[in-house]
């Protein structure tokens, strides 16, 4: 068991990556929980050998680590005997610019196998760390990506480490849409750039100048038979001059140039792999942020598009291509896939297959399908013959306009097919009703967005070496009622024809129950309708001249008219106590004289005369009121009864409720008549005991 620290980073997030050589391992990745410090180490092995770089912003400032590649010298191919190296790519802040914002650069570094620190200076630190810059540069539209995200790293001939060559995918600090780049790197470049000047600070000026003297031995140099003739067999064994130069001076003054060989707008591309095929024809395995793969053709400076395969969802960025058996294992964080990566059945259409004839690729139309053959083409078998049978009636860039009638207000999406994969740009009349997605454009037809469409893309036509406007895809928009434009409105309307029956059926719906329950109420049983005491234990509700009162009807009873309860006279109310009409039970009183009153109230001033409140007021041992009775109530029920039969206009209901009025008022008459009875032949009212005066307040 031994430490993880410095072998692998501390979270998944941070950017990592990680290289075996010869069975030991060189990682280049975050040295603490915060992610502030990084290292390119060898993290394992003798302990004495395990050594990393040095703590210093001119050696590594803020990186973002893509990967790493181990250069193993052929030892038939090595007379000079030079040391084995590791590369490792990463995205940096560059320190030679003194620009207001951060600017970010790709970089390539190098450590020699065999390096394992100096002496006295750079002890367990590489002696041999150099590093420069890449460019991926497009000079015709002086458009530059400075942004590494991923490199794959191949070798064009078996068995010549020379050979190798790094593919970079990159991407735009400056551009704010989605764009990809595609750049290609040969080792030899890469090693005349560290072999080149060393750039140099000099503080005193604040710019950047190429030191001088470079001391010798080179710093940075491998061990090589050289070397080794003049005393250096190990590192161990440099001067401290040299080894403070290469302290100082890490970065070389060259940087390593490469042109696109493809540009994508509107893609971002996560992870590229590279399949090497016959006739140096490249094919490129580009995965999408959206869970796509795109393979292309790559033949010298020309790039074509051969399909792009959704794979996932949206979601499921791809992460991981590998390259096995003629396939593609294309892995993201919830699935796996498997592609065919070589073989004619790359080739889709009959015209990329056409293309494919020098690889033994001949269109098969009973199978509607590339495949390949048994002989190799002959010297009049060429791409334009193969070309004819696929009766391709337009040219490569001479395409045939195609009028489209449309409706105003509709959206369309004209496809632009894009062979090639660098930019391509569209003609249309100028508005600003239309965007771009990825090679096609989204239009919104007005009046001003009429006229002629065309898509312009960058390709390099045979025998060019250069990329030259190539007309891809034409169109003339023109008003008219088009087929979508007819089916579009007529779904519409129909839409609109649905929502209008929904709402007239739900008003005819709620009409009728209202109806219902309208109906059901008048002709439910009105005398046996039981008063509401809800309100009846509130101590001193009655009391408030308010709107506020219990069950007020909307015009006033005939209890209220029939019999005037009470009277108010210079701020005195004058009552009789054989009308109360209800009975509530308050508080007993805490002296010893025994009370009780009756109060009826009747507030005519908001136009409702049936609000009548009796009040029990008693002793501890005095007798209880015989009884509740809430007229209010009932004479609401009744009054809002009769409102509604009014409305109804039936004279015989009409009838009906007089009589039953004619009931009541007798059944009311008999209950205060007993009431009077009960009260007269209480004690409590036949004692001496003085009545305390009402005061206005309690009115």
């Amino acid at each position: 068991m031994e430490t993880g620290k410095g072998k692998c980073p501390f979270e998944p997030s941070q950017h990592y990556t990680a290289v075996m050589a010869g069975g030991i391992l060189y990682t280049a990745a975050t040295s603490n929980f915060l992610g502030t410090l990084f290292d390119i180490s060898r993290a394992s092995g003798p302990e004495q050998e395990r050594i990393r770089t040095e703590r210093s912003i001119n050696w590594l400032s803020d990186p973002e680590f893509v990967s790493s590649a181990f250069i193993e010298q052929s030892p038939g191919n090595n007379p000079n005997g030079d040391d084995d190296k590791i590369y490792f790519f990463f995205t940096e802040v560059a320190k030679e610019y003194d620009l207001y914002t951060k600017v970010k650069v790709p970089r390539v570094a190098r450590v020699c196998k065999s390096d394992v620190g100096g002496m006295k200076t750079l002890q367990r630190r590489w002696t041999t760390f150099l590093k420069a810059q890449l460019v991926c540069e497009d000079k015709p539209s002086s458009q530059r990506y400075n942004i590494l995200t991923d490199v794959f790293t191949i070798r064009h001939t078996q068995g010549d480490p020379g050979s190798t060559h790094f593919y970079g995918l990159f991407t735009s600090q400056w551009e704010n849409e989605e764009m990809s780049a595609v750049c290609v790197f040969s080792l030899s470049d890469i090693s005349k750039v560290m072999d080149g000047p060393f750039k140099e600070l000099k503080k005193t000026c604040d710019n950047w100048i190429n030191p001088e003297p470079v001391p010798a031995p080179r710093p940075g140099q491998c061990l090589n038979h050289v070397l080794k003739s003049e005393g250096f067999e190990s590192s161990l064994k440099l001067p401290d001059k040299v080894l403070t130069f290469v302290r100082d001076h890490p970065l070389m003054e060259n940087s390593v140039s490469a042109a696109p060989l493809l540009v994508r707008k509107g893609v971002t591309y996560s992870k590229l792999a590279v399949t090497l095929m016959d006739s140096g024809i490249a094919v490129l395995h580009l995965g999408t942020g959206r869970g796509e793969l795109h393979q292309v053709e790559v033949v010298g400076q020309n790039a074509t598009i051969l399909q792009e395969i959704p794979l996932f969802p949206s979601q499921e960025p791809v992460n991981n291509i590998l390259l096995h058996k003629g396939e593609a294992l294309v892995g993201s964080p919830l699935s796996l896939a498997r592609v065919r990566a070589e073989g004619c059945s790359l080739y889709p259409t009959c015209e990329l297959c056409a293309r494919a004839r020098r690889l033994g690729c001949e269109w098969s139309r009973k199978e509607n399908a590339c495949r390949t053959t048994g002989t190799r083409p002959g010297p009049d078998d060429t791409i334009e013959q193969a070309l004819r049978t696929c009766d391709i009636k337009e040219g490569r860039c001479s395409p045939i306009t195609r009028e489209l009638q449309v409706s105003m207000g509709l959206r369309l999406l004209l496809p632009c097919v894009q062979l090639s994969p660098r930019s391509c740009s569209w003609e249309h009349p100028p508005h600003r009703y239309t965007k771009q997605h990825h090679s096609d454009l989204e239009v919104t037809v007005t009046e001003e967005s009429l006229g002629e469409y065309v898509c312009i893309c960058q390709e390099v036509l045979p025998g060019a070496r250069d990329p030259s406007p190539c007309r891809r895809a034409a169109y003339q928009l023109t008003s008219g009622s088009s087929t979508l434009g007819s089916i579009a409105t007529a779904g519409t309307r129909h839409v609109l024809a649905i929502y209008i029956l929904f709402f007239c059926s739900g008003i005819v719906f709620g009409a009728f129950t209202l109806h219902f329950l309208t109906r059901r109420r008048s002709t439910a049983p009105k005398a046996h309708q039981l008063p509401d005491n809800s309100l009846s234990s509130g101590k001193g509700r009655g009391l408030l001249n308010s709107s506020a009162t219990p069950q007020s009807p909307s015009s006033s009873s005939l209890l209220s008219e029939g019999f005037q309860l009470i009277d108010k006279r210079n701020g005195t109310a004058h009552m009789t106590p054989a009308n109360t009409l209800m009975s509530n039970q308050g508080n007993g009183g805490h002296h010893g004289n025994s009370y009780s009153g009756t109060v009826v109230y009747n507030n005519g001033s908001n136009g409702h005369g049936n609000a009548a409140y009796t009040n029990c007021n008693k002793s501890s041992n005095s007798q209880k009121c015989p009884f509740e009775l809430l007229v209010t109530d009932a004479l609401d029920g009744r009054t809002e009864e009769l409102e509604k039969l009014r409305l109804d206009g039936v004279s015989k209901e009409l009838k009906e409720g007089d009589e039953v009025d004619d009931e009541l008022g007798d059944r009311l008459g008999e209950g205060i008549q007993g009431l009077e009875e009960e009260l007269a032949s209480n004690p409590m009212f036949n004692s001496s005991a003085p009545l305390a005066r009402c005061e206005e307040s309690s009115m």
